[in-house]
């Protein structure tokens, strides 16, 4: 529900979150070969990948393979005038990346044979450089193809090769013919684990989110049937505590089945995965303006916002929800050609904004706590203080979690530990489960609801009366209550007052 920030977040999770936008049958559509020092490169995929059992194929139901369909290399006809050397696919799990290029005296690393290699006897010159792997016998599996003349499109015979290792395995199209530099890739690869399609990064996903919808329908059905028994006492803030709770259970819901649907298929549903991160969306948005709204008070101790304090918090759930839509196209993958500049563009005020937010969060409960002491609302002050500890201690679990991501990611920078990526992403999900759980069981819906709505008689004066009001010095006049005693006037004999007597006398 509240993250230190989501702009941070979604930095540090980029990797993952690319992963949205990946697919178990990687495409490539005129894909062109780019310079990577002195080899013409094209990355056909990078996915953690679970073994199977020996001695299976590729239809065995628990077989875990990656498997090369109709992969084309295509030149244009004007290129077409001469014979080429070949063009390789090579697949190596991220172990044996050591075997693959090499350097002559200590210089720099190169994939292709050079000519200083060559004079060592290591390679042939022009020829890509790999050595079989001591660890994984039969790795790295390099195959390719080459062009005879007048040829303008050479095919990659089709095969599957069997995973019997667990571990990243990447796959690259590489070549070291400069005349082949215009060359581009078709067709496709298909990468399946042991339990489907799902890449192994996101595979422990699936039943995340799973035991999270159970999760969420276990709330809903204790938030429910006390909103059912009670709903004479319901508040308005509760009303939008029900709403966070269902946009949660259709969240969770959506991104099981966007994930069991991509481990059946080996596509993602853009609809599905839309969808789900469409109700993340808002349910962090309303989620946010509500710990907002409860912190200054409003409907417990306040009766209403003033007018300035409602338009900052348009405008801060305007900015919200800005934030969350950038962070659905990076998932989505709706825009891909975003430069790191224009990123920074929208990252900047959001992670400025989200700072502002949290110190008014805070500045608000402690002022809102100071209220409630002075006037002596122990009930209020109670579960407001509750309230204020959920928060501080989920502010350092994420500020504590933050670091743990920086130290693994600086730690992981060719995805070694990608088993253990998956606990990420889930980690933020728990968290804002656990602080929305907090706040159900501090504002479950009961007979003694009303208690802890505004009531005019908590206190004399209202919260937003202007302080200077304080400084006018109450009246001297008696209160209603205090009897004065009567003074009367001495009546003479005939039951008049002296005073008329003096009168008629001089009358």
């Amino acid at each position: 529900m509240l993250r230190l920030s989501s702009s941070i977040t979604i930095l540090l999770l980029a990797p993952a979150l690319l992963l949205c936008i990946e697919a178990s049958v990687h495409e490539y559509g005129g894909e062109k070969f780019g310079g990577k020092g002195n080899a013409f490169v094209v990355h056909g995929g990078s996915e953690g990948m679970y073994s199977s059992a020996p001695g299976l194929n590729e239809s065995s139901p628990g077989d875990s393979f990656i498997r090369f369909e109709k992969v084309i290399f295509r030149r244009p006809p004007e290129l077409s005038n001469f014979s080429s050397g070949s063009i390789h696919a090579i697949l190596f799990e991220v172990d044996d990346r050591g075997t693959i290029g090499g350097s002559a005296y200590g210089g720099q690393r190169a994939v292709c044979c050079t000519a200083d290699l060559a004079k060592l006897g290591v390679c042939k010159q022009g020829q890509i450089i790999h050595r079989p792997s001591t660890n994984n016998p039969g790795w790295p599996q390099v195959f390719g193809a080459s062009f005879d003349i007048d040829m303008t499109e050479t095919i990659l015979h089709p095969r599957s090769i069997q995973i019997t290792k667990t571990g990243m395995y990447n796959l690259y199209f590489i070549h070291c013919d400069p005349q082949l530099k215009d060359v581009v890739v078709d067709g496709k690869t298909v990468w399946k684990n042991p339990t489907g399609y799902l890449p192994g990064r996101m595979a422990p996903l699936m039943k995340f989110y799973g035991f999270m919808s159970l999760a969420f329908v276990m709330l809903g059905v204790f938030w429910f049937s006390q909103y059912a028994r009670f709903w004479r006492e319901v508040l308005p803030l509760q009303n939008s505590i029900t709403l966070v709770i269902t946009l949660g259970m259709f969240e969770m819901a959506f991104w099981y089945y966007d994930y069991a649907e991509f481990n059946e298929t080996g596509t993602r549903s853009t609809g599905i995965t839309v969808w789900a991160v469409t109700f993340g969306t808002v349910k962090r948005t309303v989620s946010r303006l509500i710990i907002l709204i409860v912190s200054m008070g409003y409907g417990v101790v306040r009766p209403t916002l003033g007018g300035l304090t409602s338009k900052v918090l348009l405008l801060g759930g305007t900015f919200f929800v800005a934030s969350e839509v950038l962070e659905l196209i990076e998932n989505v993958g709706a825009v891909s050609d975003l430069s790191g500049k224009t990123r920074m563009f929208f990252v900047l005020p959001v992670a400025i904004l989200d700072a502002f937010f949290i110190l008014w969060i805070f500045t608000s409960l402690s002022s809102t706590l100071n209220k409630l002491q002075a006037r002596r609302m122990t009930a209020k002050l109670d579960i407001y203080r509750k309230f204020t500890n959920a928060l501080a201690v989920a502010v350092i679990l994420s500020v504590g979690w933050i670091c743990y991501e920086l130290y693994f990611k600086s730690h992981d920078v060719y995805n070694e530990q990608w088993q253990n990526a998956w606990i990420i992403p889930a980690f933020w999900q728990v968290l804002s489960f656990s602080l929305l759980c907090v706040i159900c069981v501090l504002w479950a819906p009961s007979q003694n609801s009303t208690r802890y709505a505004y009531s005019s008689e908590d206190a004399d004066e209202e919260f937003d009366r202007d302080e200077t009001l304080k400084l006018i010095r109450p009246s001297p006049l008696a209160s209603k209550d205090v009897r004065l005693p009567e003074v009367r006037s001495p009546k003479s004999d005939n039951g008049l007052p002296h005073g008329n007597l003096e009168e008629e006398k001089t009358a």
